[in-house]
């Protein structure tokens, strides 16, 4: 090869590599671009995914509801949420929740007494101190916030049958106490736990003065309440009294009332929504929507809505949807 052949092959092959250099390098930056915006993509989902407000609750009637009435609200409000209501018993979502496995759930102020071991405390048999003592000891403990409670105790209670209660004047454990003295006729039934147990039967009878007799009480094996309250209303066994829940849904449809304990003998279970301190400190708003929602709950309101739901077989979601439109 001549020296001059010799240096055209030479630029020839230096020509060949830059083609082959630019060639790929125009192959490469829209390969790098498109990566760079399928990972930009993935970042921003995992993000909005991140974001996510997760609703949760109870596995109960009353907890499909009132999760419910948090996940609309905070839907309304343009907050990102995911639904994970009925998710299982207390400690289940108890656990959720300070795992930050769900961002927020309906609780009971109660319920403090056990989750702190505190159940000699008298602070939890009035609404103001319970609220404040659970709501100090669980941001301390855990980082969650009690935001506002609803004004309806979801405690164990005596229930009278309506009939009886109109004729009667009788509205609070105080009336029922009146009554029982003056010679009233009256048979209850209850649980075994709830007749025995210091903290329940005993504990009213103690407060408020009266004693039942043996032949006025019909006592359940079973001891739920839906029980307690179908022998009430059928007046099973002359029976026209019920151990109950205080916002128990068959209440209405069975036409008991609750007889108030004025004298606060039981813990007050009032429901509130607890949420993580991270999760309210990125949507702060989440306070002042559902505070509106919780306050206009009554022991009535409840009670109507578990009945929907428990009674009647309406859809949670809708008997939720309700109560915000007639709350706004």
């Amino acid at each position: 090869m001549t020296h001059t052949s010799l240096h055209e092959h030479l630029i020839s092959s230096t020509i060949m590599r830059y083609k082959s250099v630019v060639s790929r390098a125009q192959t490469a930056k829209p390969l790098a671009s498109m990566l760079l915006k399928i990972a930009t993509a993935l970042t921003i989902s995992t993000a909005a995914l991140a974001d996510n407000v997760v609703v949760s609750s109870k596995i109960d009637t009353e907890g499909s509801v009132l999760g419910n009435i948090i996940y609309l609200a905070l839907q309304d409000a343009g907050i990102p949420v995911e639904d994970r209501i009925q998710l299982g018993a207390t400690n289940i979502v108890r656990d959720a929740i300070i795992a930050g496995e769900i961002d927020i759930y309906p609780e009971y102020t109660g319920n403090g007494a056990f989750f702190f071991d505190r159940t000699d405390a008298p602070d939890w048999k009035n609404p103001d101190a319970a609220y404040e003592l659970v709501r100090q000891l669980d941001f301390d403990a855990n980082q969650l916030v009690w935001l506002q409670p609803a004004n309806a105790n979801n405690t164990w209670a005596i229930s009278v049958r309506q009939d009886l209660a109109s004729a009667h004047g009788l509205d609070t454990l105080e009336d029922l106490a009146a009554y029982l003295n003056d010679g009233g006729e009256f048979r209850f039934a209850g649980s075994a736990e709830f007749v025995e147990s210091e903290s329940a039967l005993p504990a009213f009878q103690a407060a408020y003065g009266f004693e039942l007799r043996s032949d006025q009480l019909v006592v359940l094996a079973g001891g739920n309440t839906a029980a307690t309250m179908r022998a009430a209303a059928q007046q099973i066994n002359g029976v026209n009294a019920a151990m109950t829940y205080g916002t128990d849904g068959g209440l209405n449809a069975l036409n008991l009332r609750v007889m108030k304990d004025t004298l606060g003998v039981q813990p007050v279970y009032e429901p509130a929504p607890i949420i993580r301190a991270d999760t309210l400190a990125q949507y702060p708003e989440i306070e002042s929507i559902l505070a509106p929602l919780f306050n206009a709950m009554t022991l009535e309101g409840l009670q109507e809505m578990n009945g929907n739901v428990a009674v009647n077989g309406a859809d949670p979601r809708q008997v939720a949807r309700d109560f915000i439109d007639q709350n706004r």
